[in-house]
C-alpha cells in the first residue's frame, strides 16, 4: 500500500495538510522545539595557523567598508586553482568577522549535492534553511517556496554564508541571503560571469609566495632543520608549487624522517622528479604514500571508491575486512601522513588527493581487482545498514530485497539504540547512500541498486532531497528492470511517482503508474501479490487527489479496499476507508464523508493504531463541524490536539490548531479563535514554515 509505509511509522504522516496557508506540511518523527535555534556556526575548528593572504584580506576589507546598503548583500568570489587555499581563506575570513556578523555562519559545499556536473539548488536551499533552525518537515517543496523561506528567515540578519565549490553564478544567487547587511564568501576555481546584479567583488587567490610558503612548513612542523637548512626547505617549498594542500602533505612527511638531513630528503625526491618525470608535487605525495604500512596503503587506494564526501572507522573497516579499530588505526596513520583531514564527523580527502590516489590505485591493482571486491563489500554493507534502519524506523512494511549477510564477521553492524537513531543515521549518511545506489547499478550489481532503492523511500519521507531520490528511484526502476523481478519494477514505479507528482510533474508520474499498473495485472493471485496491485491502485488514486480528480481517486480508493478485503488485510481496510472519507471531506461530501470517517476510526481504534485514531479522529471531526456538528467535532479535535502535543508533532499542532479557530468562531467565541490562531502561527514562525505574507511576498 502506498501509504503503509507512512502509517506505520508511530507519528508521521504524509498527506498535505493546509494550515493557514502556512505550506504545504509534511509530519515526521521529531520532537517539540521550545527554544529558539542556536545561533548557527558551520565552520569547522581551525587546525593550523593561517599564514598570509595579508592582500586577499585587504581586498576584501575595502569591499566591506565600500559596500552600499540596500544593494542586496556583499559577494566574494575567491577565485584560484584546486588545492590553492580557497576554502582556508573563506574560513579564515569568516572566522575573523564574525562579530560583524552576530546572525552566525553557515557552509555548504555544492560539490556534495552536485549530480552529472549540477546541483540541485532546491537541495542546497534547503541545508541553509536547517542550519537557520527551520524542520525537515516545514520546508517547503519547491525551489520557489524554499527561496521565499530563505529569504524570510534571513531579512534584516547580519550573516555569514560560505558557499564552496560553485561552478556558475546561476547556482550561487539562490543562496544569497535577503539582507544587505549579510556577506556570501563564494569559493570557485573559475570567475562566475553569470552573478548579474549582484554587489561581488572577485579575489584572485594565487600560489602562496616562497616566503609564505616556507612560514606555513615552519608552522606545521617543528623542526630545527627547517632552521639549519633554509635552502632544502624553499626547495620543497618551491617544488610544491605554493598549494597548501601539498605542503600539509610535505610538512608531515618532513616530520616521519626526523633522523635525515632536510636536505637528503629534498635531493631524493628531486632524482624520483627527473627519473619519473613527474611534478615534485606528485612526489611529495607518492613519498608519503611510500611510508605507510600496507593497510594504511590499500585503505588510500580504495577510498576513491566510497560516494560520500567523508570516511568513518566502520566504512574504512568495510573496505579492508577488518575491525573498527585497525581501521581506526589506518585512518590515523593516513591523517598523520597528511593525506586525509580529521573532521569531527570521520575523515575526508582533498580531491587532488583523490586523484593521486586513484593513481596509484591504477598502478598497483592494474586489473580492478582490489577495488571491484571493495565496491561489492561497500554496497552490501550499506544495503545491510540501510535495511536495518529501516525496519526499525518503519516497522514492517512492503518489502522485497532480501537482508544481505555481513560483508565479514570482523565488521560489525551499526547498533542503532532506536528508530529515531536510525532515522539520523539515514540522514546523515544519505550521500552515501544515494551513491551507493548509482555505484551499484554502474558496477551491474542491479538487485543491490533497487534494493538500496526500498529504505531510502523511508528516508525521503522525512528529508524530500527531491533531486536525490528522483535520481535514485529512475535508478531503481531501469535496475529492476534488468532483473526482471516483477515486484521490484511495479514498486520501484510506484516509489518514483510520489517525487514526480510532489515536484508537479504529474503527466509523467501518471505514466510511471500506468506502466506500473499494467505490469501488475501478470501478478499472480497470492496474497502478497494482490496486496501489490491493490497498493499500485492506491497509488493511481493518491496522484488523482493531487490534481482534484476526487471521483477517480475514490474509484481507486474503492477497488484498493476491496482487494484488501478479500485478503484478509484489516489495516488495508482501515486505510482505504480513511482515504475514501478524506477524499469526500475535499469534494464537499460531507455527510457521506461523516460516516466512513467514523468506520474508520472505529477501525484504528480496534486495531489499536494510535496515529491512525488521531488522524481519523481529527478528518471525522472536521466532517461533523461541516454538518453542522460542532459540539462533537469539538471533543474530536480536542483529543487529537492532545495527542500532536504529546508526540511533539508541531505541524500537526498547528493543523489542529486551525480547526480549532474555526471551531470557536463557529461558537461565536472571536476571543478564542484569534487565540488560536496566534499560537498556530507562533509556532510555524519558530519552525521557519511560511505565514500569509511570506506566501505573497
Amino acid at each position: 500500500m502506498a501509504e503503509e509505509t507512512n502509517n506505520s511509522l508511530d507519528g508521521r504522516a504524509d498527506l498535505v495538510v493546509q494550515a493557514g496557508r502556512i505550506g504545504e506540511l509534511h509530519q515526521h518523527l521529531h520532537g517539540a522545539v521550545d527554544q529558539a535555534p542556536p545561533i548557527p556556526f558551520q565552520l569547522p575548528p581551525a587546525r593550523v595557523r593561517f599564514e598570509n593572504r595579508h592582500d586577499e584580506q585587504q581586498r576584501i576589507t575595502r569591499a566591506l567598508e565600500a559596500h552600499v546598503a540596500q544593494a542586496g548583500p556583499l559577494v566574494v568570489a575567491l577565485t584560484g586553482i584546486g588545492g590553492i587555499g580557497k576554502t582556508a581563506l573563506g574560513f579564515h575570513v569568516a572566522r575573523r568577522l564574525i562579530d560583524r556578523y552576530p546572525d552566525g555562519v553557515l557552509y555548504v559545499d555544492l560539490d556534495d549535492l552536485r549530480r552529472g556536473g549540477a546541483v540541485e539548488i532546491a537541495d542546497a536551499v534547503g541545508e541553509l534553511l536547517t542550519g537557520l533552525g527551520v524542520s525537515p518537515e516545514w520546508l517547503e517543496r519547491s525551489l520557489a517556496g524554499r527561496t521565499k523561506q530563505f529569504w524570510t528567515r534571513t531579512r534584516d540578519k547580519r550573516l555569514i554564508v560560505v558557499i564552496d565549490n560553485a561552478r556558475y553564478g546561476s547556482e550561487v544567487t539562490p543562496l544569497l541571503p535577503a539582507s544587505d547587511r549579510s556577506l556570501a564568501i563564494v569559493t570557485s576555481q573559475g570567475a562566475l560571469y553569470d552573478l548579474d546584479g549582484t554587489a561581488a567583488v572577485e579575489v584572485a587567490v594565487g600560489p602562496l609566495a616562497v616566503d609564505d610558503a616556507v612560514r606555513l612548513l615552519g608552522h606545521l612542523v617543528d623542526d630545527p632543520r627547517l632552521s639549519a637548512e633554509p635552502g632544502a626547505v624553499a626547495e620543497l617549498a618551491r617544488g610544491c608549487g605554493g598549494l597548501p594542500a601539498a605542503l600539509q602533505v610535505a610538512g608531515q612527511w618532513v616530520r616521519k624522517y626526523r633522523r635525515r638531513p632536510l636536505s637528503r630528503l629534498v635531493a631524493e625526491l628531486t632524482a624520483e622528479l627527473h627519473g619519473k618525470g613527474l611534478p615534485m608535487v606528485e612526489a611529495v605525495w607518492d613519498a608519503a604514500y611510500a611510508g605507510l604500512g600496507p593497510e594504511a596503503a590499500r585503505l588510500y587506494r580504495l577510498l576513491p571508491q566510497l560516494p560520500g564526501p567523508v570516511v568513518e572507522e566502520l566504512t574504512a573497516a568495510v573496505f579492508l575486512g577488518c575491525d573498527p579499530a585497525r581501521a581506526g588505526d589506518a585512518l590515523e596513520e593516513l591523517e598523520s601522513a597528511g593525506l586525509l583531514a580529521g573532521l569531527a564527523e570521520g575523515w575526508r580527502m582533498h580531491d587532488l588527493l583523490r586523484g593521486h590516489a586513484e593513481r596509484r590505485a591504477q598502478q598497483e591493482d592494474p586489473d580492478g581487482e582490489e577495488r571491484t571486491r571493495a565496491r561489492l563489500s561497500l554496497i552490501t554493507w550499506f544495503r545491510r545498514q540501510a535495511a536495518c534502519a529501516d525496519l526499525l524506523a518503519a516497522g514492517p512494511r512492503m518489502t522485497f530485497a532480501q537482508l544481505p549477510v555481513a560483508v565479514s564477521p570482523d565488521v560489525p553492524d551499526v547498533e542503532f539504540q532506536g528508530k529515531t537513531e536510525a532515522l539520523r543515521w539515514l540522514e546523515s549518511h544519505r550521500l552515501a547512500l544515494y551513491g551507493c545506489v548509482r555505484l551499484a547499478f554502474e558496477t551491474g550489481l542491479h538487485e543491490d541498486a533497487w534494493a538500496l532503492c526500498e529504505p531510502l523511500w523511508t528516508h525521503f519521507l522525512d528529508h524530500p532531497h527531491y533531486a536525490d531520490i528522483t535520481d535514485a528511484f529512475r535508478t531503481g526502476v531501469a535496475a529492476a528492470d534488468r532483473t526482471e523481478f516483477l515486484p521490484a519494477m511495479i514498486r520501484m514505479r510506484c516509489q518514483l511517482a510520489r517525487p514526480l507528482w510532489e515536484q508537479g510533474l504529474y503527466h509523467e508520474a501518471a505514466e510511471q503508474l500506468e506502466q506500473a499498473l499494467n505490469a501488475s495485472e501478470t501478478l499472480q493471485d497470492s496474497p502478497a501479490e494482490r496486496k501489490l496491485k491493490a497498493s499500485t491502485v492506491e497509488f493511481r488514486g493518491l496522484l488523482k487527489s493531487e490534481t482534484g480528480d476526487w471521483a477517480g481517486a475514490a474509484a481507486d480508493f474503492e477497488a484498493a479496499k476491496a482487494v484488501h478485503a478479500e485478503i484478509g488485510n484489516a489495516y488495508g481496510v482501515l486505510l482505504q476507508t480513511y482515504l475514501l472519507g478524506r477524499t469526500a471531506v475535499r469534494s464537499g461530501r460531507c455527510q457521506e464523508a461523516v460516516g466512513l470517517l467514523t468506520e474508520a476510526h472505529v477501525m484504528a481504534r480496534q486495531q489499536e493504531r494510535e496515529r491512525m485514531a488521531s488522524r481519523t479522529g481529527f478528518e471525522l471531526g472536521r466532517a461533523l463541524r461541516l454538518v453542522g456538528r460542532a459540539e462533537e467535532a469539538h471533543a474530536l479535535v480536542d483529543a487529537a490536539l492532545d495527542r500532536a502535543r504529546a508526540r511533539g508533532s508541531r505541524t500537526d499542532e498547528v493543523r489542529v490548531l486551525e480547526e480549532l479557530a474555526v471551531l470557536a468562531e463557529d461558537r461565536g467565541e472571536p476571543d478564542t479563535a484569534a487565540q488560536h490562531r496566534a499560537a498556530a502561527h507562533g509556532i510555524a514562525v519558530e519552525a521557519g514554515g511560511l505565514t500569509d505574507g511570506d506566501q505573497s511576498s
